[in-house]
C-alpha cells in the first residue's frame, strides 16, 4: 500500500478513505461490518463519518467497529449540519461545536477525533469564532486537526490568515466534491491545497453513482439515488452529465475496467488529491471502488478521460491565456 502524507501533518493515510454515510441507513450493522473489515483487509486506515449520518447511527456503528483497532485508524467526522430540532442544534458556533464534539466522541467510543470537519460554511458565524472553537478542541485533545468541507478557496485562505495571526491551529484538510462531471475544484481548491500543503479527500468520486454506468438509458434501473433522491437528481440530472457518463462507461469498457473503478482511479490520479472518499451500500459495490488501488492511470489515460468532460474555465476567465 502506497500510504500518503495528509497535508503537512505527517500522518500517513491510505490512498482511499472509506466514507460511512451508508452505515445504519442503506447498510445495516452486519453489512457495515463486512465492508469495514474488507477495507481493513485491503490496508485502508482512513475512515470518514459525520454526526448527522443516519441520525448519528453511522457514528455508533463505526465506533463499535474501531473499538479494538482505534490507534490504527485515522478517523474523521463532521459538525455544522442540523442535528436536532432545537434552533441551535446546528451551525459552527462555539456553543454547538462544543456540544456536538462530545456527542460524536460518545457515539464513536473514542477520546479524540483525528480530523474534525466543519461540514459546510456557516455564514451566520464569524470565521474567527469557528477557528477559536476548533483551536480550543485541539488544545484539550478532543480533536487533532481542524478541517473544512464544501468551502470556497477564499474562505479557506481567510481562515488560514486568521489562524496564523491569532496562533490558532490551521485548517489541515479539505473535503470538496470532485469527479469527472463536477470539476470546479480544479480551478482554485486543488491548486491552493497543493501550494499550501493542505490534504484533500474529495467526496462523490462516482458522481452519486452516475459514473458507474448504472444509469445508462438502455438499462436504467428503477431505483437508486439518481431516481429517488431529489438532491442527487438536482445535482447530477443534467443531460450533458449523463452524456459524459455514457462516454466514460464506453471508454472504461474499451480498457476492460469497471467504470466505478476507473472513476475513482481518475480522481486519485490528480496530484492535489490525497485520498478520494469511497462509499458503498454493500460489499459488491465496494469491491469496484477498492479495485482502484490496483489501477495505474498513465498520463495518456488521464488525459483521455479528462477530455470526456469540459475543463472548468480559469478563475480569471481569460481563456485565451490558458495553455
Amino acid at each position: 500500500m502506497d500510504y500518503r502524507i495528509l497535508g503537512r501533518t505527517g500522518v500517513k493515510v491510505s490512498p482511499l478513505c472509506f466514507g460511512t454515510m451508508s452505515f445504519g441507513d442503506i447498510a445495516d450493522a452486519a453489512e457495515s461490518a463486512r465492508m469495514f473489515h474488507r477495507c481493513r483487509e485491503r490496508g485502508i486506515n482512513f475512515f470518514d463519518c459525520a454526526n448527522v449520518y443516519a441520525g448519528g447511527r453511522s457514528e455508533e456503528i463505526l465506533g463499535g467497529l474501531i473499538a479494538d483497532c482505534r490507534d490504527d485508524i485515522v478517523l474523521t467526522t463532521k459538525v455544522v449540519s442540523k442535528a436536532g430540532s432545537d434552533i441551535n442544534a446546528g451551525g459552527a458556533s462555539r456553543r454547538h461545536i462544543q456540544l456536538a464534539v462530545e456527542d460524536s466522541l460518545r457515539r464513536l467510543q473514542t477520546d479524540r477525533i483525528d480530523v474534525y470537519f466543519l461540514h459546510h460554511y456557516d455564514a451566520d458565524t464569524p470565521i474567527d469564532e469557528m477557528l477559536r472553537a476548533l483551536d480550543d478542541l485541539v488544545r484539550h485533545g478532543k480533536i487533532l486537526y481542524p478541517a473544512v468541507s464544501n468551502w470556497a478557496a477564499w474562505q479557506v485562505m481567510k481562515a488560514q490568515g486568521i489562524a496564523a495571526q491569532a496562533g490558532y491551529a490551521r485548517i489541515e484538510c479539505l473535503q470538496p466534491m470532485y469527479n469527472l462531471v463536477k470539476r470546479q475544484a480544479e480551478v482554485e481548491i486543488l491548486p491552493m491545497a497543493q501550494q499550501e500543503q493542505i490534504g484533500v479527500i474529495p467526496y462523490s468520486p462516482l458522481g452519486g453513482g452516475l459514473l458507474t454506468g448504472k444509469y445508462r438509458h438502455e438499462n436504467k434501473p428503477q431505483t437508486g439515488r439518481l431516481i429517488e433522491n431529489q438532491m442527487y437528481i438536482k445535482r447530477y440530472g443534467q443531460a450533458d452529465y449523463h452524456q459524459t457518463a455514457a462516454d466514460f462507461a464506453a471508454h472504461a469498457a474499451e480498457r476492460g475496467i469497471a467504470p466505478a473503478t476507473l472513476a475513482v482511479a481518475w480522481v486519485l490520479a490528480h496530484p492535489g488529491v490525497t485520498a478520494p472518499i469511497i462509499g458503498a451500500r454493500n460489499l459488491e459495490q465496494l469491491e469496484d471502488s477498492l479495485a482502484a488501488l490496483d489501477v495505474a492511470v498513465t498520463a495518456e489515460c488521464y488525459a483521455d478521460i479528462s477530455a470526456l468532460s469540459p475543463s472548468p474555465p480559469p478563475a480569471h476567465d481569460r481563456l485565451e491565456e490558458v495553455r
